[in-house]
């Protein structure tokens, strides 16, 4: 694993050891990152990589022009390698936030953020209190499974798109659109 662009283009990224995080492929990583820039949702952004694991996401967003990044994980190892990896990145590492927590408690606490890069293991039941949590302090959510995500209406989708067994999907808060008057003798 590495950063696929950006300023830190090409550092090896560790991932934990065993099986318990899956880290986003380099093909996977660089499809979305490139669709986020074109968004241009990045460059001077604050982000949020909720289930954090190797810290590839976060570092990724550093890489290309993000402001500052959290990253959460409950898992010690995954922790560890977040750490390991931001110490190949020293020149932004004061732009870093490194938090132990389960992501349920710690969006219970957290401000808010432009945009929330979420990688839960596929079989996370709690989407559903994620986006209850996330809609009111996020611009924007990258969220990756193995399925469609169907986000509820306090959510817009914006893109979906299918990588092999992958899932990413983008979708804002139904508050950050535009609301469209009709005009009056209009339906």
């Amino acid at each position: 694993m590495r950063v696929v662009a950006g300023v830190a283009k090409g550092r090896p990224l560790a991932s934990p050891p065993g099986r318990a995080t899956r880290p986003t492929s380099d093909k996977v990583r660089e499809a979305m990152f490139s669709m986020l820039t074109s968004m241009d949702l990045l460059e001077g952004s604050s982000v949020l990589d909720l289930f954090a694991g190797s810290g590839a996401l976060g570092i990724e967003a550093l890489s290309r022009g993000a402001s500052t990044v959290t990253f959460v994980d409950i898992d010690p190892a995954a922790l560890r390698s977040v750490r390991a990896n931001l110490a190949g990145f020293p020149e932004r590492n004061q732009d870093t936030v490194v938090v132990r927590s389960d992501a349920v408690r710690y969006l219970g606490g957290a401000g808010s953020f432009d945009t929330v890069l979420a990688d839960p293991p596929y079989r996370f039941e709690q989407w559903a209190v994620i986006l209850d949590l996330l809609a009111p302090r996020t611009a924007t959510l990258v969220a990756e499974s193995d399925h469609p995500l169907e986000p509820g209406p306090a959510w817009e989708t914006v893109k979906v798109r299918k990588y092999g067994g992958t899932v990413v999907t983008v979708a804002q808060p139904a508050a950050h659109l535009p609301i469209v008057v009709p005009i009056e003798g209009e339906k």
